[in-house]
């Protein structure tokens, strides 16, 4: 008995030819010839797929196997082995495979700390708020509970301070901070106000600091400590949006008439723009003043929030309340009042007289398409609800 070996090509030679007649052979021959070529191409092709089949159940044949050689494996005394296969995956190793042989796992670099922290568990070591109390936790050369911060010149508004401190006076002690005045002598001045360097000239930074001010706190964020009007404490930032039911397209609230800036003849362009404005401060005065004012705002697709001065970062509750009454508030302010906007697009700016015209337009424009209003107030409220 013979086996066909695929990969060997039968001869012409080896084709008998007996008891054929002479004329029949080349035919024959041929025919044979064809016939054995044929075959082994056949033969061939199925034997590679043969190969193709059994190639996944090899690879599994293989994967048992190293399955059943890891299995008799002493985990025990090839602990550290079976670590430097994991250490692609993990940072660290724990004592998991509990043995004699293994080394007791260094907590401290583990956990990069001094002392082991307890999450919880109950293990009699320091809890995760202890130990970041203790490295976040300042030397301080002086005991503030036996020696308070002395502070002079205004009221404790503060639940408490980050230190132990006292505000009043104290005759037989002398201050650690005083506002309002510009001491010296181991005592800090500190400037504290939120109004406009245009109406009090001594909030300008550099004039400040040349009186001998130590810490400046005002609302131009260059100050050591600046201090906006807007706190998510006070405003409701994500109040529901109210239906705009009053007829008057923008609502203003101004009562100081002679500003120092162009806010009063913005008011009165926009009214000769036909813009109607329903005025409930004492400027141009046709509504009953006496409403709460985000209250009344709601009712409204645009807010005057006219401030009484053009200064850097001098942007009061009259931007802010226009935002949580759910109105586009249209702006004579702050000329980066920008930086302060929810959005690109989310107010509109008199940034001089002459730009009057294009904003009445924009409120023309807006008020009368819902669609384009509302887009306008999504992408505003949506960046507010993001952020």
């Amino acid at each position: 008995m013979s086996f066909l070996n695929p990969n060997h090509r039968p001869s012409r030679s080896t084709t008998s030819v007996h008891h054929l007649p002479t004329s029949s052979v080349a035919s024959s021959s041929s025919s044979s010839s064809s016939s054995s070529l044929s075959l082994s191409s056949t033969s061939a092709h199925n034997s590679r797929k043969k190969w193709s089949n059994l190639l996944p159940l090899f690879l599994v044949l293989v994967f048992i196997a190293e399955i059943s050689f890891l299995g008799r494996l002493d985990l025990t005394k090839n602990a550290d082995l079976l670590n430097s296969w994991t250490e692609s995956f993990y940072q660290f190793t724990t004592s998991s495979f509990s043995s004699n042989s293994i080394d007791s796992v260094d907590e401290d670099s583990i956990l990069g700390v001094s002392g082991a922290v307890d999450l919880g568990g109950g293990g009699g070591g320091e809890s995760c708020e202890e130990w970041l109390e203790r490295v976040d936790s300042v030397v301080y050369a002086r005991d503030f509970k036996k020696e308070p911060v002395l502070v002079t010149g205004a009221e404790q508004e503060w639940r408490s301070c980050a230190v132990e401190c006292k505000f009043g006076f104290d005759n037989n002690k002398k201050a650690d901070a005083a506002f309002g005045l510009p001491h010296g002598g181991g005592t800090a001045g500190i400037l504290r106000s939120m109004e406009s360097a245009q109406y009090y000239p001594e909030n300008n930074l550099d004039l400040a600091r040349r009186k001998g001010y130590n810490i400046i706190m005002t609302t131009s964020l260059s100050s050591d400590v600046p201090v906006g009007y807007f706190s998510w404490a006070e405003y409701d930032i994500m109040g529901p949006v109210q239906p705009k039911s009053e007829k008057a397209l923008a609502a203003a609230f101004i009562s100081n008439c002679a500003a120092r800036n162009f806010r009063l003849q913005a008011l009165e362009g926009l009214e000769k723009s036909n813009i109607k404005i329903d005025s409930y401060g004492g400027c141009h005065r046709n509504r009953d003043g006496n409403v709460n004012k985000v209250e009344a705002l709601k009712r409204y697709k645009f807010s005057l929030a006219f401030e009484n001065s053009n200064e850097e970062d001098y942007v009061t509750e009259k931007f802010f309340q226009s935002l949580v009454a759910g109105t586009i508030p249209v702006v004579v302010g702050a000329p980066n009042i920008h930086d302060f906007a929810p959005a690109p697009g989310s107010i509109l700016h008199i940034k001089e007289l002459k730009d009057i015209e294009s904003v009445a337009k924009t409120m023309n424009r807006l008020g009368e398409d819902p669609i384009a209003y509302n887009q306008s107030l999504r992408q505003a409220l949506l960046f507010i609800i993001i952020y």
